[in-house]
C-alpha cells in the first residue's frame, strides 16, 4: 500500500461496536487536551485542561485526507482521537464535509462533558451514532473516576444526556468503563442508565494498556446482569475484527504510544 502522510486520519482501526472504524482526530495536538483526566485513560494524564471550543484543523484539510484514502472497507467514520472531540468548534462543519464525500455512517465518541451546550448538541445531531461516557452515579465518584474540570458537575452531565436523548434522531450509546474503583456502584449506575434509556449500553473495562487493571470476565458478566432490560453488550463479548491501520505510527500516537 502506498504510504500517505496522514495528520488527522488514524484508521481503519478495530472498534468493538463500530466494526471497521476509520478514526478522524478533530483536535490534533501534541499534548492531551481534555475536560477530564480519567484514571483509566489509555493516552495518559491530561496535560491541558480546557472546556473552551476552538478550531484545531479545518474541515477542508480533513476532507483532503479523506480524498486520499485507498480502497478500504469502512463501517463507520469516527471522530475521536487524543482529545475530547467536541472541543472542536467546527465539529459539525467537519461532519457535513465528510458526509459530502463518503457514504459511511458517522460516529462521535464523547465524554459527555460539553453535551449541555446547545452548539455541541447541534453538532452531534449530524452524527448517525453518538457514544457518550457515563462512569459514575454521583458527584463524588465522578470526581474520583473522571477527575473533571472543577466547573463540570455530575448533575449537569446527566441532565444533558437525558435532554439529548429526547431530541437526538440517531443511535445513542452509553459507554461505561468499569474498574475496581466503581464496580461496587454498578447497580446505582444501572438504575441511572435505565432512567436515560439509551439505544445501547456498552459495558467496558480497560483491555488496552492503562494505569489501572481490567476487571475479570466474571466481574463484567455480573455487572452486565444489572442492566437487564436494556440493549447491553460487554467488551468481552465483542467480535474482534482483524484490520490493518493505514498509518501504524499515527494510530499509536493517538493512543499515546509514540
Amino acid at each position: 500500500m502506498k504510504k500517505y502522510d496522514y495528520k488527522y486520519i488514524y484508521g481503519p482501526v478495530p472498534s468493538w461496536r463500530l466494526g471497521r472504524s476509520l478514526g478522524i482526530d478533530p483536535v490534533p495536538c501534541d499534548k492531551k487536551i481534555c475536560t477530564f483526566d480519567c484514571l483509566y485513560c489509555q493516552i495518559g494524564e491530561t496535560e491541558i485542561f480546557s472546556d473552551e471550543r476552538g478550531i484545531f484543523v479545518s474541515a477542508e484539510d480533513v476532507v483532503n485526507e479523506i480524498r486520499m484514502l485507498p480502497p478500504i472497507e469502512i463501517d463507520y467514520i469516527t471522530f475521536s482521537g487524543r482529545a475530547e472531540p467536541t472541543l472542536a468548534k467546527n465539529l459539525g462543519e467537519m461532519i457535513r464535509a465528510v458526509k459530502s464525500q463518503r457514504r459511511e455512517k458517522i460516529a462521535v465518541l464523547t465524554n459527555s462533558s460539553l453535551l449541555y451546550r446547545k452548539d455541541v448538541q447541534d453538532d452531534l445531531m449530524l452524527a448517525d451514532f453518538v457514544a457518550a461516557k457515563l462512569d459514575a452515579p454521583s458527584q463524588e465518584l465522578f470526581e474520583s473516576i473522571n477527575k473533571p474540570l472543577e466547573s463540570i458537575k455530575f448533575d449537569t452531565v446527566v441532565n444533558a444526556i437525558k435532554e439529548f436523548q429526547k431530541v437526538y434522531k440517531g443511535k445513542l450509546a452509553l459507554q461505561i468503563m468499569f474498574v475496581e474503583a466503581n464496580k461496587d456502584y454498578a447497580k446505582d449506575i444501572a438504575r441511572l442508565v435505565k432512567e436515560i434509556n439509551p439505544d445501547e449500553v456498552q459495558v467496558n473495562t480497560p483491555l488496552r494498556p492503562s494505569a489501572v487493571k481490567p476487571l475479570s470476565k466474571k466481574d463484567i458478566s455480573t455487572i452486565k446482569g444489572y442492566f437487564k432490560g436494556l440493549n447491553v453488550i460487554s467488551v468481552y463479548e465483542a467480535r474482534k475484527l482483524e484490520v490493518k491501520p493505514i498509518s501504524k505510527e499515527d494510530t499509536l500516537r493517538r493512543r499515546g504510544k509514540v
